[in-house]
């Protein structure tokens, strides 16, 4: 097949049927385009790179997809480098990468529509899909970055506030059409290896949560903008791996995240105005929920965990040094 290269990443961790189930949709929507998949498993420890490396001999998938071992679980970014890093069969690198979760399952022509996209849009570094539940709702993967403002905005979800704050809130309107955003979902995004090798891959830092909105900030900053791209769609379940939905606080990780992405982005003031203006926020939530009785759908506990976060990280001479294999428990705790 001739014409520009694609490597596909989908990062495994302990949901072997449905990676698989995206890999088998990758396949049929990779049809016609040149390169491979790299399906990583992330240290699972329940037999999935043995099931995997076993089904893709079983469909005769060869040369098209491979497995390959992470190492270690140390998260979503780091389980894509792996992938990155292989590269394609051979060692090759490829033109382009794209990144599909594990619980995220591409139209036939939707990793198509990505390349298309950037193909007709040298200036565009990554492209993003239109998301869609099983259920056919629309999910919102286009994204301002965040700040101040936002955190505010966000914790304090009150109509007047909003509408004032409107500029700076994260989750855009779900577009009607392709546009030029800030921040794309990592559920299923095309990036041109020329933006990896100018910015670096995902800062491995992030364990889950802020790791792509922190690469298409560096990416943006070194003039590679990213394109929501509505004609591509892609189902995505969602959470099935971190398993949010299952949550009854909010993960350490999380915090860790958040504010690894503002301290490094912006500094520790700032980190600490935008933690201020989130508990800011999230008291005049809690106001309005007590007044009209209404319940809060906070995780338990979740400003006091975020001060706590905070306090603890400004009381701390030197940043603590990432772990990046750091296992999953005690990310939780």
């Amino acid at each position: 097949m001739a014409g520009p290269t694609v490597l596909t990443v989908i990062v495994n961790w302990r949901t072997p049927a449905m990676t698989l189930k995206a890999a088998a949709a990758a396949h049929a929507a990779m049809a016609g385009i040149a390169g491979a998949i790299t399906i990583v498993d992330n240290d699972s420890g329940d037999g999935s790179l043995e099931s995997i490396a076993a089904e893709i001999a079983r469909r005769g998938w060869q040369g098209r997809v491979q497995a390959v071992a992470s190492g270690c679980n140390g998260g979503f970014g780091f389980g894509n480098n792996a992938g990155i890093r292989a590269g394609l069969p051979g060692g090759v690198r490829p033109d382009f990468v794209y990144l599909l979760n594990s619980d995220a399952f591409p139209r036939p022509d939707a990793i198509a529509r990505l390349l298309d996209h950037l193909g007709a849009h040298p200036e565009t570094g990554l492209a993003g899909s239109f998301i869609e539940g099983p259920d056919g709702v629309p999910h919102a993967t286009a994204f301002r970055f965040p700040g101040i403002g936002s955190e505010f905005e966000g914790a304090a979800r009150t109509g007047p506030i909003s509408r004032l704050l409107a500029a700076h809130a994260v989750a855009l309107p779900i577009p009607e059409a392709s546009r030029r955003v800030d921040w794309l979902a990592g559920a299923s995004v095309m990036v041109r290896r020329a933006v990896l090798d100018r910015v670096g891959l995902f800062d491995e830092t992030f364990f889950l949560y802020f790791e792509e909105t922190d690469l298409c900030r560096r990416a943006a900053a070194a003039g590679w903008p990213a394109d929501y791209v509505r004609e591509s769609v892609v189902v995505h379940i969602g959470s099935e791996t971190t398993g949010m939905k299952r949550w009854q606080r909010m993960p350490r990780y999380w915090f860790d995240s958040r504010r690894h992405y503002f301290v490094k982005n912006h500094g520790a003031a700032y980190a600490a105005l935008a933690t201020a203006a989130h508990v800011a926020g999230g008291l005049i939530w809690r106001l309005r929920c007590l007044i009209a009785r209404r319940p809060l759908r906070d995780p338990p506990r979740f400003l006091r965990d975020l001060v706590a976060h905070e306090l603890r990280a400004l009381a701390r001479a030197r940043p603590e040094p990432a772990v990046p294999c750091l296992s999953p428990s005690r990310r939780t705790s």
